[in-house]
Order: C-alpha cells, then structure tokens, then sequence
C-alpha cells in the first residue's frame, strides 16, 4: 500500500524540533516562519509541554466523554479567564472543521434557519458545512454544494446587511484575519456594523480564529482588535501545539440540549493536558506578547525592505499572522528559501507568502528571516 497523493511535498523529511528551528533526517537545521501551518503556538518541543503530556500519558491516555473529565473543566476555566470570556462555554473536539461545523449546526439548531453569509476568499475547513462554507469550488464536492451559503466581498457592509435584513440567515461566519485568503484584514467599521445587524436580525455572529486566534495576532483574538464579542469562537490549531484539538467558545445565551453535539475523541485526556500546557507557557513566557512586539518589529522591517525590493508590492498583518504580496509567483522565492536558505514559511493564492512562526519567534530569528528572504529575492532580479 502507498500513501494516497493529496499533497505536493517538498521533498524534506523533518525528524527533530527546537523553538522556531527544525532539523531534517540528514541533519540540516531549518528556520520555521511556518509553524507546522500556524500549529505551534509555544514553539517545538517545549520542555514544560514534553513534561506534562507525559505524565498525563502515564496516568491515563483516554477515556470517555460519558464520565467526569476535570481536566476539561479546568482548561474551561483558565482559557475563559486568559481570553476575557469566561462566562461562555466551551466544547472540546478534535480540529478547526469540526469547529466550524458544530458551530454551524449550533447556530441552525438556535435559529432554526438554514442559509450562511461567508466572505469571498474564506476557508473555514474541509468537512460538509465548513467546506460550503469556504470559497474555493476545486474543494466542495457536489455533495457538499447544497445552496446554504451566500459568499459576499470582505469589508462590503451594505452588501451583508441586505442579506441579513431578509432574515433568513442563521449565521455569519467570518475570519477576522483571513489566512489561506492571503492575509486580508477586515476593517474595524464593517465588523462593529455586521455585528450590529447580526444581533437585530437575530442571527448568530461566528468569529473563526483557527488560525488568527490563539494569541497569534498580538491579542488572544483577532477578533479583539475589532471591538466585537461574537456569539461563538472557533479555535483550533495552536490550542494545543500539535495534538490534535478544536474547541467552540459559546455564548452563554446558548443552552444545551442533550444529544444536539457530540465527540468521541474531543477534549481526552491527553488533550487536555497538552492545551492546559500550552496555557502555562504562554502566561509564563508572555507569548502573546512577544507576538506583538516581534510581530510588529518584523512587519516594520518587511515594509521597510518593501522600499528596496521591487518584487514585494504589499505587507499586511497584525502579530505573527503576516502576508507578503510578491509581483512573482510565491514558488520562485519559496522554493529558494526552502532548498538554498533553509527556511520554512507558507504561502496564500499565487503570489503571497505566508509567515506563520512558532510566538517565541525572537527579534533575532526575525532578522535571520530577513537575510535569508532578501537573499532569495536577490535571486530573482
């Protein structure tokens, strides 16, 4: 049996990881701007996070959701308190679809309405609801195209509006910083407008921060730059730093009802563990923080060589969630930096690369980024 091809790989196999570095099977060390795709959150291989998944491993490794799991409870609480919403309510599952598609099925189940307003460039997962919900037809398998969801232009008010007005949404759902969309920004008005109209419609407003959130924008969410509270959250990705988990922050306008929701795997034991890991690290070590300070710092020196460098066009973002427009395809620079620079980053579209590093990124390993990108572009004149 082979693996069944879905994706394009580089051809590097990465055994070993420290911080923001990696190391392949023949020994190189990699620069890591990518994050295992904005999944580590605390850098790789954190001693503390080595420490309590462990212990947590050789206590118990899983059991049930039909019984008692304090460790549940406690993440609840501590995430509630460090993102300033701890009167909403956590459900635990296993990745950023799951997210986006039990929070769906919640806004349906509240509303009973069936239609969804998405924006154009958005990705919201790959599983039924997520994957109508994102904007990329090459995805969305016509099982999948069911008419739920009307895509609309990011930051056009007007047009969201007239679609909630007809009052048959049941839910927005939106990326505050849209990350596969190539690091688009929503603007602070058009969010505090949709909000408004969300909450006199009564439909429910979903922020998707799997990839923006988690403290990777320089708040915990992205969301927060806006002045918005949504009615439900979706995290996933850097929740845990690499063990698989999703979560869905709940109003606490929202009742449950048995039987609605459910999950096999979501929030086990060892999980759990790793996320409350990851929480200790990130108050210990202030990494939300340190993603603004060298988010900032890094941004300013992008745009400072953007005035030196005619192949950048455009740096946007907020933290260590940036994007770098290139008036080249994204493979010719990439592709240097992987092979030649050994440095990981992301990429969004054809032209934009994508930095997502681990948030114990250093001014530093900034700096080092910096050298070795321009020496890419250097490649390029």
């Amino acid at each position: 049996m082979k693996l069944f091809d879905v994706y394009p790989l580089f051809d590097v196999n990465i055994v070993k990881g420290k911080g923001c570095k990696v190391w392949d099977d023949k020994g190189q060390e990699y620069l890591d701007l990518y994050g295992g795709h904005a999944v580590i959150s605390i850098g790789h291989s954190h001693p503390h996070y080595i420490e309590k998944v462990t212990e947590q491993l050789g206590r118990l490794g899983f059991y049930s959701n039909s019984v008692k799991n304090l460790l549940q409870v406690e993440l609840a609480e501590r995430l509630g308190r460090i993102s300033g919403y701890d009167d909403y309510q956590l459900f635990l599952i296993n990745s950023g679809a799951e997210a986006n598609e039990n929070a769906l099925k919640l806004a349906s189940f509240t509303t009973g309405r069936t239609r969804v307003l998405s924006a154009r460039k958005a990705f919201h997962g790959r599983t039924s609801l997520a994957v109508e919900a994102t904007d990329n037809p090459k995805i969305i398998a016509p099982i999948n195209a069911n008419g739920h969801v009307t895509y609309l232009p990011l930051n056009d008010l007007p047009a969201w509006v007239s679609e909630i007005e007809k009052g048959d949404v049941c839910a927005v759902i939106l990326e505050c910083i849209q990350g596969v969309g190539g690091i688009q920004m929503v603007d602070e008005a058009f969010a505090k407008g949709l909000q408004e109209a969300c909450r006199e419609h009564g439909t429910v407003l979903i922020c998707d921060e799997i990839q923006c959130g988690y403290g990777r924008s320089g708040r915990f969410f992205a969301h927060q730059w806006l002045g918005i509270r949504p009615d439900i959250i979706t995290v996933a990705k850097g929740i845990a730093n690499g063990f698989p988990m999703g979560g869905v922050l709940i109003s606490p306008d929202f009742k449950p009802a048995y039987g609605q929701l459910g999950t096999t795997f979501g929030g086990n034991h060892l999980a759990c563990a790793a996320a409350l890991a990851v929480l200790d690290v990130f108050e210990e070590e202030r990494l939300v923080e340190n993603a603004l300070q060298t988010g900032d710092y890094l941004i300013g020196r992008l745009k400072a060589l953007q005035q030196e460098e005619p192949h950048i066009t455009d740096v946007r973002g907020r933290g260590l969630i940036i994007g770098i427009d290139l008036d080249i395809p994204h493979k010719e620079v990439r592709q240097p930096l992987i092979y030649n620079e050994h440095c990981f980053t992301g990429c969004a579209g054809t032209n934009v690369l994508r930095l997502l590093p681990p948030l114990c990124l250093s001014k530093d390993e900034a700096d080092d980024f910096i050298c070795r990108f321009t020496k890419c572009l250097n490649i390029n004149k």
